[in-house]
């Protein structure tokens, strides 16, 4: 099993529906959003073509890449109309308004790192 640490990304309230916040934490590009009053944390890179997601936009609970279009739902990660991977979620928490968001201790490998601005 692979040990994870939390790392605290900001207040819960500076994130509004629809709203897209990147965030570094152990080497991991986190994407923070929030869709239908959820947050949910994955990593910022499409499984398709390592582009950075946090240029998307989310439509309808699916998160956009802002490349080709892949369509990822943001309630478990999968790929809607595609045959792409799902995105890597992270186990989120809110401890006293502050988000909080569980990555690996180990940094992220070339394949798991977006490629771009």
């Amino acid at each position: 099993m692979t040990e994870t640490s939390w790392h605290q990304l900001g207040t819960a309230d500076d994130i509004e529906d629809g709203a897209i916040r990147v965030h570094v934490a152990g080497g991991w590009h986190i994407l923070l959003a929030r869709s239908d009053g959820e947050l949910v944390a994955v990593n910022d890179r499409c499984t398709h073509a390592a582009a950075r997601l946090s240029g998307g936009r989310i439509r309808r609970g699916a998160l956009m890449c802002p490349l080709h279009g892949a369509r990822f739902d943001l309630t478990d990660g999968r790929c809607i109309g595609g045959a792409y991977p799902a995105l890597r979620r992270f186990e989120l928490r809110v401890v006293d308004g502050m988000v909080e968001v569980a990555v690996p201790q180990t940094p992220p490998a070339m394949d798991e790192t977006p490629v771009g601005p």
